[in-house]
């Protein structure tokens, strides 16, 4: 060690005496040089594609740095003022108190997917579009600043042009910001979000301060800027870096909001909800690595000294071997280094390109999440992965949602909304092909994957593609299949021999109730299908539930109702209202339950239409117990026909002014004295009241349809026998007619049907009621003593002040 020691401080004298004459000839330099123009700051090229890919030049990031360290929008950019509801919306996420932060990576990283598609979906027509080099790359890239605190993600999408960043980024709201509002003020669940297209909102969870640079082929890069005080900034960029084209958003991030700077936590949260992203999301990561580099001396004495324990005779023997070592090989020690480079985050195969045996329950679950945006605990109800091959080729992922979107049925006929992707070849192609779906099964969603399909033509082609067809054809069976297994494997909706079966088999919980469930968010959609699809009419019957007079408050199904029915039964009883409660109470029930009939109850308004539709099903008719048609075996029908012969024909005539087309015995009552029936093929009472709560109905059209009304009558009830009674004595007896109208107008009411004439109505109720209490039908109102007084006092003084009237008149006269 001392043989070396003399050389190494000889030679830091020499630096000592060299160094401060190298720094008067720099100096001296600089002086020279200083009038002459200095070169522009340049750009690094080819962002992205060395090892420092979104850095700058050092002068361009001193500026950067300075302008936002002041955290300040940019003098000279344009200000504007955010719409309303977006103001509305940003209070409401900034000032949130939920805890789950980490939902605006995935709502940014959505957004850049989509940008990314619209550019690969234009390229399939313009190649050019796409440009060269890196700027044709199509991936997302992920950037840590922690020093500044920025988090950066960046696109090579679409872009934006200005007008794009003043209308999607601030001053016009779109239709899912109030829905999404007021979603956020009933549960307060900001994790559905990106469902209603406002997800980029979700950056003031974690920045105070957020930058949007980004560049369109067909115009200039652009700044936004915002530090979400009610108003942003747009500047045409000349701070940044070009980008070519495609988007960059920077995040200054909170204090609170640190753990984002981690890039553990942005890998798990990536790898959570992105990783079915269908283009490359790489992370400027950092990795460290043990190299051996050259040893100093001081650090060799320290090893030497160090190690004191071994012998002096070992030092002796090996002396001459270290001394011939040392000359051959200089000491090396290991340091740790850290490099930078990008690492790809989703790695992911393709699901749909899988085998459905290779993926499992949670990574369906994982992809549904991806798909609908909506990353609650819920899992998708169900679920059909499947390849269809033939002349047309295609593979496919359907899912069930767990939940109907608010939306749903709202324009559902005016409504192009499709939740199904199209992808040609593995290319996205649209998210807004209606045609694959109708609209009925327009809830469920997934995507399909086409080889058969053309790439590069255009949408409006596309629609016309005789392939497509094809695809809608087999994409509604794999989609009732998959709605039927639900019901298949539903333990609730087994018999009782099946559910011994499931519960000695010990099937899963998880499946119990779950057709119910589907039942209850999406049985309309089933209901417009029948209504809608008369090729797959039969089969949506199979899917059909609805409660009965015998379901205890479950649900049935036609086939479970046919197989009750009794042996000479020959039509499915079903009967309509507006509720269950209302229907269990209805006359029309009493004869069919007192007989062991089971009825079908039909509360909901869409209804009424459905069985203009479904006519029949495994060759059993349908039957309306509130229209004319319904048979039920009585062997005294004939002899109580002819008994009242008379009584029918004398109400007729009474109730000729009501349009009452016959009267006639009843087979379906028990209890009530009488119901009004309609004919078969016109519309129900509750079809009537549905029609006249239309906003744009026309009562003359209501008029041909309303159909002949019928009064059934009960030849059992009392009530009756005695009006045949008092019929036979004298048929011109003014009360004998007076209680027979108001029996009609009662039956008409409980039947049903709006009454008339509400006023006529309640005068002939007072009355029957004057004479239960043996009051006289010429009986008055008695005069109101305080009303007479002072009609009397008026005229006293008109007649002491004729002149003040005169004056009244006349001034009455003048204003007329």
């Amino acid at each position: 060690m001392r043989k070396w020691a003399v050389p190494a401080v000889l030679f830091l004298l020499c630096l000592l005496f060299l160094l401060p004459d190298q720094g008067r000839k720099i100096h001296a330099n600089a002086e020279v040089d200083s009038d002459a123009p200095v070169d522009p700051p340049k750009v690094e090229e080819k962002i992205g594609g060395v090892p420092h890919g979104l850095s700058t030049d050092p002068d361009v990031a001193k500026r950067e740095a300075e302008s936002m360290s002041k955290r300040t929008l940019r003098a000279g950019a344009e200000k504007f003022e955010f719409q309303a509801e977006v103001s509305r919306l940003m209070d409401i996420i900034i000032n949130s108190l939920y805890s789950n932060k980490d939902i605006f990576l995935r709502e940014l990283i959505s957004n850049a997917s989509d940008a990314l598609d619209k550019i690969r979906f234009l390229s399939l027509t313009d190649k050019d579009i796409l440009g060269e080099g890196d700027t044709a790359k199509l991936e997302i890239q992920i950037k840590l600043d922690k020093d500044k605190k920025i988090l950066s993600i960046r696109d090579r999408g679409i872009g934006m042009t200005k007008e794009d960043l003043v209308k999607n980024l601030g001053t016009i709201a779109k239709s899912g910001t109030s829905a999404f509002v007021e979603k956020m003020q009933s549960s307060g669940d900001l994790n559905l979000i990106g469902q209603f297209g406002v997800g980029f909102y979700s950056v003031y969870l974690v920045a105070d301060y957020v930058e949007v640079i980004s560049k369109h082929n067909d115009d200039k890069q652009y700044v936004w800027e915002s530090k979400a005080d009610g108003a942003f900034a747009i500047s045409e960029d000349v701070w940044n870096e070009p980008l070519g084209r495609g988007t960059e958003i920077r995040l200054h991030l909170r204090d609170e909001a640190g753990e984002y700077l981690d890039e553990v936590k942005l890998k798990d949260l990536v790898k959570r909800y992105s990783q079915f992203i269908n283009f490359p999301i790489n992370l400027w990561a950092s990795k460290e690595f043990e190299k051996e580099v050259p040893a100093d001396e001081d650090d060799v004495e320290e090893e030497e000294t160090s190690d004191t324990s071994s012998s002096e005779e070992e030092e002796t023997e090996e002396e001459d071997s270290e001394k011939g070592e040392d000359e051959k090989k200089p000491k090396t020690k290991k340091v740790k280094e850290t490099t930078y480079e990008w690492e790809l985050l989703n790695d992911v195969k393709a699901i749909w390109l899988r085998s459905p045996k290779e993926v499992t329950d949670e990574e369906y679950t994982k992809f549904y999440h991806s798909l609908a945006k909506d990353f609650s605990d819920d899992k998708p109800l169900s679920w059909s992965h499947f390849t269809a091959e033939g002349d047309v080729e295609f593979k496919a992922v359907l899912f069930v949602p767990p939940k109907a979107p608010q939306d749903l049925y709202e324009s559902y006929y005016n409504s192009k909304k499709s939740n199904l992707k199209l992808f040609v070849r593995r290319v996205f192609i649209s998210d807004e092909f209606d045609e694959l779906l109708p609209k009925y099964l327009n809830f469920l969603l997934g995507l399909v994957d086409s080889d058969t399909l053309p790439l590069n033509v255009s949408r409006e082609m596309l629609q016309q593609h005789s392939s497509l067809r094809t695809i809608k054809k087999k994409l509604i069976r794999k989609a009732l299949d998959m709605i039927r297994r639900l019901a298949d494997e539903d333990p609730d909706e087994s018999s009782d021999k099946d559910k011994k079966d499931v519960e000695e088999s010990g099937d899963e919980n998880e499946k119990k109730g779950q057709y119910a469930k589907f039942w209850n968010e999406f049985g309309k959609s089933i209901k417009l299908g029948i209504i809608e699809d008369a090729t797959n009419r039969n089969r949506l019957a199979k899917l059909l539930r609805f409660e009965t007079t015998k379901s205890d408050g479950k649900l049935t199904s036609l086939d479970q109702y046919i197989s009750r029915m009794k042996a000479n039964q020959k039509d499915i009883f079903y009967i309509t209202g507006t509720s269950k409660e209302q229907l269990e109470k209805s006359p029309f029930l009493e004869g069919l339950k007192k007989k062991n009939y089971e009825v079908i109850f039909f509360t909901d308004p869409v209804d009424e239409y459905l069985m203009q539709y479904l006519m029949d099903y495994e060759d059993k008719k349908f039957q309306d117990v509130s229209k004319e048609g319904l048979k039920i075996k009585d062997s005294k029908a004939k002899e109580l026909k002819e008994s009242f012969k008379d009584l029918t024909k004398w109400w007729k005539g009474a109730l000729a002014s009501d349009n009452v087309d016959e009267v006639k015995i009843s087979n379906r009552l028990a209890d009530t004295p009488c119901v009004v029936v309609t004919s078969k093929y016109g519309w129900s009472a509750n079809m009537e009241r549905i029609m006249q709560s239309q906003t744009l109905s026309d009562a003359s059209k209501q008029a041909y349809m309303r159909g002949k009304r019928v009064l059934e009558i009960n030849p059992r009830h009392p009530i009756i026998k005695e009006l045949r009674e008092r019929v036979v004595k004298d048929p011109e007896d003014e009360s004998t007619k007076e209680t027979a109208q108001l029996i009609y107008k009662t039956a008409l009411m409980e039947s049903g049907f709006n009454v008339p004439d509400p006023k006529d109505f309640a005068s002939r109720i007072y009355n029957s009621v004057k004479s239960s209490l043996n009051i006289s039908p010429d009986a008055v109102v008695e005069e109101d003593d305080e009303v007479e007084e002072e009609a009397e006092t008026s005229s006293k003084e008109a007649e002491s002040n004729p002149e003040n009237a005169e004056d009244g008149a006349d001034g009455i006269k003048d204003e007329l």
